[in-house]
């Protein structure tokens, strides 16, 4: 069964968003060597409940004001995107961004539920480019 393995905060302010994240909650951030800016999100130790995460620069500019769900993005672990982004829209989703590689990670995708959720799909595979 596919479960949340990931979440993503997008910022218009990458620093600013790190120091709030730091003060508020004590989380560590390391900057991503791959070849966008992306840093790396450790909520916890190891061995305790809860997940890590991602910070990027929002694409597109702030939020709209009077949206009413501002939200993380979660990502779920899955053993094929294609798959899941063709289950997606046979159940009334959209795909909001196509199929994309993560270099030395894996496939990523994220699709819109019926309701306009984002929601990101990875499939691991070392050997993505």
């Amino acid at each position: 069964m596919p479960r949340p393995i990931h979440f993503e905060i997008h910022a218009a302010n990458p620093d600013r968003a790190i120091a709030y994240y730091r003060e508020l909650f004590g989380w560590k951030f390391d900057k991503w060597e791959g070849p966008m800016p992306y840093w790396l999100v450790t909520t916890g130790d190891d061995g305790t409940p809860g997940i890590n995460g991602g910070l990027m620069q929002r694409m597109g500019g702030a939020p709209a004001d009077g949206a009413a769900v501002n939200a993380w993005v979660c990502t779920v672990d899955v053993e094929s995107v294609d798959e899941m982004v063709a289950r997606s829209s046979a159940q009334g989703g959209t795909v909001a961004m196509p199929r994309m590689a993560v270099p030395g990670v894996g496939w990523l995708a994220y699709v819109k539920d019926p309701e306009g959720n984002i929601l990101g799909l990875m499939q691991n595979d070392a050997a993505a480019r």
